[in-house]
């Protein structure tokens, strides 16, 4: 394992990165530069905050959220990858991948023209990571910083056999109260309705959040919009290469029901996920690479 003097010596940029050790022991990169700021921890690949210059951030993080070795983080941007949910035929299996716990390495930092910054990450195959996914596919997270994010989660297959693979960006968005917010840019999308034993049903307008939703909008495209009229702000979620989109909210019962969430801290955050999941599961042919990038940026809503 690489030390944080190690990762200081090779990947560190001043005005830009820094590897930094937290109160738990583990690691993570620290981005700022004039545009934006943003925090990686290593485990998990887990962007936990993301802050353009001079607004509020747009990533929410869960006060009561784990730092411990081999423990999800609650809020953020889990990685779900190769699969999201349970895995499709083996419910042993961790729930949403062997990426989100596991400890990513970082192999990339520059400081691009425009005065980005730009981050790579990847997954190192280790015997733990191979008894779970033993086909040779690898993954790796772009991390752009500015004003907006991006992230790409890119999906190598070096091997001679197709893979089919499921992938999540589960990101939390920060909103002022979920009574105040709407969704849109999924009106008339087929939806999953989990809540609903799976139900397929068809969006009609916005989506405003009064219960529990958990949702796997099909075959989408346009870009997401989360409207916040208290923070008159919109949050812009634009993507490529992703035909899912995950909303979620787990409102009060199931949020009292878990340790690392407080129990209104469902008021405060909205989950709109960029996806492959479900019916529009990717098949990365061998020798090929798939790339799944998101952009989230701030508007203002007057």
């Amino acid at each position: 394992m690489t030390t944080l003097t190690e990762l200081n010596a090779q990947f560190s940029m001043p005005g830009h990165v820094h590897c930094h050790e937290d109160a738990s022991g583990l690691i993570e990169v620290r981005i700022s530069n004039s545009l934006g700021d943003a925090i990686i921890a290593l485990q998990g690949g887990h962007l936990t905050h993301f802050c353009p210059k001079g607004q509020a951030p747009l990533i929410w993080l869960s006060e009561r959220a784990k730092f411990a070795p081999a423990k999800a983080i609650r809020g953020g941007v889990p990685v779900c990858w190769p699969w999201f949910g349970p895995h499709a035929s083996d419910a042993k299996l961790p729930a949403h991948g062997v990426a989100r716990t596991a400890l990513w390495q970082v192999r990339e930092t520059r400081a691009l023209a425009d005065g980005q910054t730009f981050v790579r990450l990847g997954l190192p195959e280790t015997p733990a990571a191979r008894a779970l996914w033993s086909h040779p596919v690898g993954v790796e997270l772009e991390v752009t910083v500015g004003s907006a994010l991006q992230l790409a989660l890119v999906t190598r297959n070096t091997g001679v056999e197709a893979v089919v693979v499921g992938e999540a960006l589960h990101t939390y968005f920060a909103i002022s109260d979920i009574a105040q917010v709407r969704v849109d840019g999924l009106d008339g999308c087929e939806f999953l309705d989990k809540v609903d034993q799976g139900n397929r049903k068809t969006q009609q307008g916005p989506i405003h959040i009064d219960s529990e939703v958990d949702r796997v909008y099909l075959n989408t495209s346009a870009d997401c919009l989360i409207e916040d009229v208290v923070m008159k702000r919109r949050i812009r979620i634009a993507s490529q290469a992703a035909r899912s989109t995950v909303v979620w909210n787990p409102w009060v019962e199931k949020a009292s029901k878990m340790d690392d969430m407080a129990p209104d801290s469902y008021r405060s955050m909205v989950c709109v996920e960029t996806c492959n999941a479900a019916e529009n599961v990717v098949t990365v042919a061998p020798g090929t690479t798939h790339r799944m990038t998101a952009i989230y940026s701030l508007e203002a809503l007057v």
